[in-house]
């Protein structure tokens, strides 16, 4: 008798631990659970830890409540100014409603996926190449929004989109260099203009203060030459002016009288008489000229030869 009461309590023991496994589930802190009896839902969503069900009639579906990383193939399109583009991206959402993740749609994750290709086809098409390339916050929002809508009837919630790569040709890009360097030299030229204009600026300033004061402009004169004597590979040229050379060149002489073939009369006499003397008198200044001028070459040369042994030594 004691021993059929100790079978009898053992099968029952027996029955209730393996009734308990199989009815025993474990529900994780990032997960959510759905219980469906005999299909249908039941209202009540299991909270993180152990849970038990009916076995055989009850039936837990788990949903993930994490972010979920979920990258967009890269899709080709022909963007409004007729580029022919590669575009790759980046969806992160989360389950916010696991009974709409679960009855609304067959698969979320498939059907997010495939809702971000189409979404990211239609921004290629509607934006520009510079909106790709410079102003892609503002595409992220549009495709967002875009993958959103429907994915709120899915219990989805979209956390963020992101644009990783735009893939261009090697012709656009070899045209976008030449662009970006036509820009840059378009740039260093209008600074190089606009030095050239202040310098001219601050050189019209000193030509004025130079015409004031005319012994500054031959001091000028001589630091230039001395910074180009400094250099011993350099030949330095000085400019006279021609009328002085060809001075030189009579010796000092006036220039000759026109021939005075025809008979003077009494006015012509009177008028040579006054043209002799303007002529004394223009002589006169014109060989003074010509002596300083000798002078001013004498001192010219001396002051060279000087400058000439002082870069030697």
């Amino acid at each position: 008798m004691v021993e059929e009461v100790v079978g009898v309590v053992a099968a029952v023991g027996a029955g209730a631990l393996v009734y308990l496994a199989a009815a025993a589930r474990v529900v994780k802190q990032y997960e959510r659970g759905l219980v469906f009896r005999l299909g249908r839902l039941r209202g009540d969503v299991r909270r993180p830890g152990f849970n038990m069900i009916v076995p055989g009639v009850e039936r837990l579906r788990k949903v993930n409540m994490q972010i979920v990383t979920m990258p967009v193939p890269a899709q080709e399109g022909i963007t409004r100014d007729n580029v022919t583009v590669r575009v790759d991206a980046v969806v992160y959402f989360k389950v916010v409603d696991p009974a709409a993740a679960i009855i609304n749609v067959e698969d979320y994750r498939f059907a997010v996926s495939q809702m971000a290709q189409t979404s990211l086809r239609s921004i290629i098409g509607k934006s520009e190449l510079d909106d790709l390339l410079s102003n892609r916050e503002k595409l992220n929002q549009g495709l967002e929004l875009m993958i959103d809508s429907p994915a709120v009837e899915w219990g989805v919630t979209i956390d963020r989109v992101e644009i990783k790569d735009v893939s261009l040709p090697d012709t656009m890009k070899r045209s976008m260099a030449r662009q970006a360097e036509a820009d840059r030299e378009r740039r260093a030229r209008l600074i190089n203009a606009d030095a050239e204009y202040q310098a001219s600026k601050k050189l019209a300033q000193a030509a004025r203060q130079m015409a004031d004061t005319p012994s500054a402009l031959q001091l000028r004169l001589l630091q230039t030459v001395m910074a180009v004597a400094a250099e011993k590979n350099s030949t330095l040229v000085l400019p006279i002016p021609v009328e002085l050379l060809r001075f030189l060149e009579r010796g000092g002489q006036p220039p000759p009288s026109e021939s005075s073939g025809h008979a003077k009369t009494p006015e012509h006499e009177e008028a040579s008489g006054h043209a002799g003397t303007t002529e004394r008198t223009e002589i006169g200044e014109r060989a003074e000229i010509g002596e300083r001028a000798v002078d001013l070459t004498e001192q010219a040369g001396e002051a060279m030869e000087q400058l000439r042994r002082a870069v030697e030594q």
